[in-house]
Order: C-alpha cells, then structure tokens, then sequence
C-alpha cells in the first residue's frame, strides 16, 4: 500500500494513451515521477513519453494486475473507461484517484445531472428518455427544441441532435441510434465558461481563473482566460466546483462547464472526471499548470499556486491545421504545443496553440 505524499522515483500509473496522457506523463516527469501508461493502442502518443507500456485492453485483468504492482497511485485521462476498471485496479490493492464514483457519475448523463443537483450545482432541466414516447413527454414538459443526448459516451458533438417538434421525435432517437438517452431543456445562455479546479488528498480545493469557450460545429475551437467576469460571478463559479469536488471526496483536478444565463446565473453543462482541454490554456498561462496540478494531487503534495501570468487564447489545431507548425512557431507570442500524433484527419485534434498577451493591470 502506498504512503502519502509520494517520494520522487515512485511510479503514476495512467488509463489511457492520448494527448492528456501525454501531457500528464510530461508533467509526472517533471516532478521526478516514473509513468506506466496502460493503452490498447500501440502507437498512442502518451506511450513515447512514459517510461513504461502496457499495451492491452483496458478490461485485462493480467494487464491490470500487473499496473497495479507497478504503480503507486493510478489515474485515467479519459472518462470512458469502464468504472469496473477501477474497481478491479482497487482489489489488485491500486490506490486509483480520483475514484471510482467520480467516473461512473460522469460515464452517465441522467446520474450526472441528477447528483449535480442534489449537491447544489444546478444544471438545464431534463429528462431520461428509453423510448420515443419519452421523448415526447419530454417535449410537452421541457418545450421545443430540445437537445437529445445519449446517456454514456459521445464528445465533440458526437451522439447528439436537436429534437425541433414532436413530429421529429422518432427520426431524433433514430439519429443518436435509438439507445438509452438524455433530453435536455434548451438554455438560453449567453456564453460557456468554464473552470479548472483540483483537490488535494487533505480536503484543500484551488480554482484556476474561469476561461470563456468558444465552439464550431460541436469541437472546442478556442478557450480565453482569465474570462472577464465579475466578483460575484467568480464566487457562484468557485462555489460550484467546490461544492462538486468535496460531494465526490475527489483527488485530483476537474473540469467543470457552465453557462452563464443573461440574469447572470450559472448552470453547470457537465464535468470532467480528469484535466480538460478547457485547461490547456494554464500551460503557459499560470504558475503551476493543470497536469502538474493533478500529478500534485494524487501524489499527495501540496497543491500548487493557480495565479495566472498572461492572458491566454487557447486554440486547438485540427487536422491539417498542425502542418502549420513552422507558421506558428514563428509567432512571438504563440507557444505551440504538438501531440505526436501521426494521421491528421480533419476535426482531430492534433494539438493546440496557447498567444500570450500581457494581463491589464
């Protein structure tokens, strides 16, 4: 069984093998920590900064074995993997943060939303759909249009569509594929903000500066922070993803997405289990980025300061837009950041670029 705080030397042990593994097998090694990435994926990016492989389904009780022996806390850069997963890392006797409740909320959008509002983090009104008539009912209590989601995986845009009328109801739950769905009420909000926050094995909760999102065709395009916002904006901000954090017992940092209604209220869209793409801006914007915070956290150190130093445009490049890297690299207030991937299919996203400017005084 582990010890916390971990010394340097011991070993992060990481679910996944994409770009927020990557950057969390950089930020590990930073701090003077070994990483073990467990990935189906031969060629994942995160694999070829890691100082050991597991390449097996994330379901292998051998490969979880053997990431439990190997790893003094494990962790996940993804929230698709199953939550049973962590329960069998546990009885290999892993230490897994965040846990397994954490994972198995987020996996499902009806438990997400309903334990969100049970915790005093309020979110759009909703409805769990099985069955058109469902939907429906969801149309004639929630109104037209409504957005129908289905309940576990889909990101990006993928596994949702509008429901316009009731005539289009059948033809919606067809589109997403007739599965066990999530019809939300449309929020009529004036921007998407988000926030990055940790918790540390002790209780302490930091918040990084809000960040304001900008989205095209259903992909994170672009994330500005610090977000103007006001005083008492920040502090419905901070109180939320405290609130989220300290109801799971959570170690580690999140990312949590609201919406700012035009009365100035927030509702909470989802949260992430995991470091965000919405954070990639603290790279070289703040003291201590988000995967340097979230290796802090499960490693039981102190959590690092979340000043920021700049004003960040975050700017994720997609496809074909990485070959522009001698362009970019170029800009003197760009700092780019690429994910090693190999095959630059459009919408991928293949890594982004975070343009400095000086904070106003």
């Amino acid at each position: 069984m582990a010890r916390f705080p971990l010394a340097p030397g011991s070993t992060i042990g990481v679910l996944g093998g994409g770009q927020l593994g990557r950057m969390l097998a950089l930020a590990a090694a930073r701090l003077g920590f070994d990483v073990a990435i467990l990935t189906p994926e031969v060629q994942s990016c995160a694999v070829r900064v890691a100082a050991r492989a597991i390449i097996a389904n994330y379901d292998d009780p051998v490969a979880l074995e053997s990431l439990a022996r190997a790893a003094d806390v494990v962790t996940f850069e993804f929230e698709n993997v199953p939550a049973v997963v962590v329960e069998q890392l546990t009885a290999f006797g892993a230490q897994v943060a965040p846990g397994a409740r954490a994972l198995a909320v987020a996996q499902d959008r009806v438990d997400e939303k309903t334990f969100l509002n049970g915790c005093g983090a309020p979110t759009v009104d909703f409805q769990a759909v099985d069955s058109v008539a469902d939907i429906l009912a969801g149309l004639d209590r929630l109104g037209a249009p409504a957005l129908l989601k289905t309940r576990r995986e889909g990101y990006d845009g993928r596994g949702q569509t509008w429901v316009e009328s009731h005539a289009d109801a059948a033809a919606a739950y067809e589109r997403i594929g007739v599965v066990p769905a999530i019809l939300e009420a449309r929020a009529a909000f004036r921007r998407e903000l988000s926030v990055i926050a940790a918790r540390g094995r002790d209780g302490e909760v930091v918040a990084y500066p809000p960040g304001e999102n900008h989205h095209e065709n259903g992909v994170l395009r672009r994330t500005r922070a610090p977000a103007q916002v006001t005083a008492a904006l920040l502090a419905q901000i901070e109180t939320i993803a405290a609130r989220i954090l300290t109801s799971l017992d959570y170690v580690g940092v999140m990312g949590v997405e609201l919406f700012e209604l035009e009365d100035g209220r927030l509702l909470v869209n989802e949260f992430a289990p995991r470091v965000h793409n919405t954070g990639h801006w603290t790279l070289d914007g703040c003291e201590v980025d988000q995967f340097e915070q979230h290796i802090r956290a499960i490693a039981g150190w102190p959590l690092g300061p979340t000043t920021p130093l700049a004003f960040v445009e975050m700017e994720n490049l997609l496809g074909p837009e990485a070959h522009d890297w001698l362009a970019l690299a170029g800009e003197a207030e760009a700092r780019v950041w690429l994910y090693g991937k190999g095959d630059a299919r459009p919408g991928r996203k293949m890594g982004h670029v975070n343009r400095l400017r000086p904070l106003k005084g």
